[in-house]
């Protein structure tokens, strides 16, 4: 019997036409639509369509998005001056600044420089602190549209098992915290996993929730994967065969009991949880609401 699939194209369609009518509202009462400033250094291919792709779901749901280009060879001090002019745009509610950026740039000087206001991808330390602490101002977006999709499946959290491979400061160890945490979608037990890991097979097969974000092109096989199991790919990897995710999904179908799809999964909750920040920057942050 095959998984149930998590089709995130289609959680993203119905949170956008939520997300447009709260965009309206503010419309009216801030007298502009909420607004995302889209930061792109470089001529990245894979980056140029991924900020397109937020332009036209930011245009969707009534958000008014601004790209600032800068060229490949554009200095730091030029980009960090961009982002401190963001700053201080009283019409500008999120800032996002496409990763990754060209070498001559210093990835952290350039999170810590935004403000954390308007940090809508939830990387500045501040807000990582603030999430760790489990009082978060911005979710960071992967995670973040991760664990919106097992609450629209009703896949519990609580006391489960879950497995992240990754641990990244984008999704493997912010979703590690947001799943400890007390409460609504959380008190989960979490094993993250790296390049490090012994016996990593004996481990995945104890997850309840399989988590892969390690950047490896169907690395998650059907043996590693414990049946009934739910199994969220979060990788994005261009091959030969096209798009594919960290899991062998033709095979892992058939073992777990639910699973993403790549493309179609956990990506387009990305971008709309992006959207979902930037409203809530416009608002006020949590502190608002």
């Amino acid at each position: 019997m095959s998984a149930t699939i998590l089709d995130g194209k289609a959680l993203a369609a119905r949170l956008e036409a939520e997300l447009a009518e709260r965009a309206a509202h503010l419309t009216r009462v801030l007298g502009r639509p909420p607004a995302l400033a889209v930061v792109l250094a470089g001529d990245n291919p894979a980056s140029i369509a991924y900020v397109r792709g937020k332009e036209r779901a930011a245009k969707r749901c009534g958000i008014a998005a601004r790209l600032l280009k800068l060229e490949q060879a554009a200095p730091p001090p030029q980009l960090l001056e961009q982002l401190a002019a963001l700053n201080a745009d009283p019409l500008v509610d999120g800032i996002l600044v496409q990763l990754p950026l060209p070498p001559q740039h210093e990835t952290a000087q350039v999170i810590e420089t935004i403000d954390p206001l308007k940090d809508v991808d939830g990387f500045h330390p501040c807000n990582v602190g603030r999430l760790v602490q489990g009082r978060p101002r911005f979710l960071p977006c992967t995670p973040q549209g991760i664990r919106r999709l097992l609450h629209e499946y009703q896949i519990p959290t609580a006391g489960r098992h879950v497995v992240i491979l990754g641990r990244s400061e984008i999704v493997g160890k912010p979703l590690a915290s947001m799943l400890l945490d007390r409460g609504a979608h959380g008190d989960a037990t979490v094993t993250v996993c790296h390049s490090r890991t012994q016996d990593l097979h004996a481990i995945t097969r104890q997850a309840d929730i399989l988590v892969a974000a390690i950047g490896q092109p169907r690395f998650v096989r059907a043996e590693m994967v414990r049946r009934g199991a739910t199994v969220i790919d979060v990788g994005i990897n261009r091959t030969d065969q096209g798009l594919v995710g960290d899991v062998d999904y033709d095979n892992v179908c058939h073992v777990a009991g639910a699973i993403t799809p790549v493309p179609g999964g956990v990506g387009p909750l990305t971008v709309t949880m992006l959207l979902v920040n930037t409203v809530r920057a416009a608002r006020g942050g949590p502190e608002a609401e």
